[in-house]
């Protein structure tokens, strides 16, 4: 099988390494790629987002399947095109991948479907924004109504600070919406699906903010880990019942079949099972975990799904061991990241057993790798439990060095 994957960061990485242990996958290709990717996948040059090149690109090198890794390029409408071009595409059209798109659009289909999630009002000027934070008061939740790589929602008990996020997105010509407050910890939780079965991979927490403590400006994820043995053990089931079933079910019906990976972000508060948000493809850095600790082929997988044959796929076999990533992000991250820093103590750190390095910005700068984005790299680890992953993980983050680069320490530390 020869796969197209679409993309430049961990998560396309994660799923280039994952596919790669796929005994039926005999060529990989990606679409531009990064350093790392370029190790075990032919990098493609071309615009990700641009529908007719990645379908060109698909036809000219004969692939089984293309698998469409980012959100930008999935609300573009790149999947409608590749289907059009009569190969198959693990990824949602555009009109389905309005659910990441598109928070307003999201909170309509839950509605619809009967899905738990938080009360919400959509604010298109200052004066709506203001009566929404008022009725609901704080902590103040404010999230941009369209793509924001994770890192458009402000939650904050701060009421000029709320406004303020406001005003910029206001400023920037789009919209927001304003929730309620959802109380509890966030899980995600991967669901592949082919429009009309629904299966569930691991669930996983990552960790947004940029410092330990959970203190700091929201970021696309400083970390994760995967199992969660503290979370409820029908936890996969309720949120399939409640949630990933009814919403592909109700995109069915809306005529916008959801085929793709549709990720759950949760909230398990104190009154059940909420949902934070959706997104339409895998998430970063949970998928660094998830993959990892995945035994079943993930090449034949998602093929399944992307033909509509996931019925017959059969459970999914997976690690007894956890998984632990700790992201390295560049001087400034997020605000103003400063790229260019040299990387060096790559090849050390895969030297432990059981970790490996995924790229996310690192760029080539003669014979040495450079970083190139906010969040650089990723290190992944393995253990019999969490803590004995955990611990490679960061004896891994040790030997690697980026000038004023910064990492969280916390990352899956045991609660007291």
């Amino acid at each position: 099988m020869k796969i197209l994957v679409i993309g430049s960061g961990g998560r396309e990485h994660a799923l280039a390494l994952a596919l790669k242990a796929d005994p039926q996958v005999t060529d990989i290709y990606c679409m531009p790629g990064n350093p790392g990717i370029s190790q075990v996948a032919t990098l493609i040059e071309g615009d990700a987002n641009d529908g007719a090149q990645v379908a060109q690109a698909a036809q000219h090198l004969g692939v089984d399947l293309v698998v469409v890794g980012p959100e930008a390029p999935l609300v573009a409408g790149v999947a409608d095109a590749v289907r059009q071009a009569g190969i198959a595409c693990f990824g949602p059209g555009a009109e389905a991948a309005r659910l990441e798109g598109s928070k307003a659009f999201a909170k309509q289909v839950m509605e619809e479907a009967g899905v738990p999630t938080a009360r919400a009002l959509t604010c298109h000027n200052q004066d709506e924004l203001q009566g929404a934070l008022a009725e609901f008061g704080a902590p103040y939740v404010v999230k941009e109504d369209g793509l924001a790589a994770g890192k458009g929602v402000v939650v904050t008990s701060d009421l000029q600070q709320a406004f303020d996020h406001g005003a910029d997105i206001f400023a920037r010509g789009g919209s927001l919406i304003v929730e309620e407050y959802l109380d509890g910890p966030e899980v995600s939780l991967f669901c592949v699906c082919d429009g009309k079965t629904v299966l569930p991979l691991a669930p996983a927490q990552d960790f947004k903010r940029a410092l330990d403590g959970d203190e700091g400006p929201n970021t696309g994820g400083m970390g994760a880990y995967s199992p969660l043995e503290w979370a409820p053990a029908d936890l996969t089931e309720q949120v399939l019942q409640k949630v990933a079933v009814p919403t592909v079910q109700r995109m069915a019906e809306r005529g916008t079949p959801f085929s793709g990976l549709l990720y759950c972000g949760l909230a398990l508060t104190s009154k059940g099972v909420r949902v934070v948000e959706f997104n339409v493809r895998f998430g970063d850095p949970e998928t660094q975990v998830v993959l990892a600790r995945l035994r079943s082929p993930l090449g034949q997988l998602l093929l399944a799904a992307a033909t509509g044959k996931l019925a017959d796929f059969g459970e999914l076999e997976w690690s007894e061991q956890a998984g632990v990533c700790v992201v390295l992000a560049s001087p400034g991250y997020p605000q103003k990241a400063k790229t260019g820093g040299a990387l060096t103590g790559l090849e050390e750190a895969e030297a432990l057993e059981g970790v490996h390095v995924v790229h996310a910005g690192t760029a080539r700068k003669g014979q040495g790798l450079v970083s190139a984005g906010g969040r650089v790299l990723a290190v992944v680890a393995l253990g019999q439990d969490i803590e004995a992953a955990r611990t490679k993980a960061y004896q891994g983050m040790q030997r690697i060095s980026l000038p004023d680069g910064h990492y969280r320490l916390d990352i899956a530390e045991a609660k007291a």
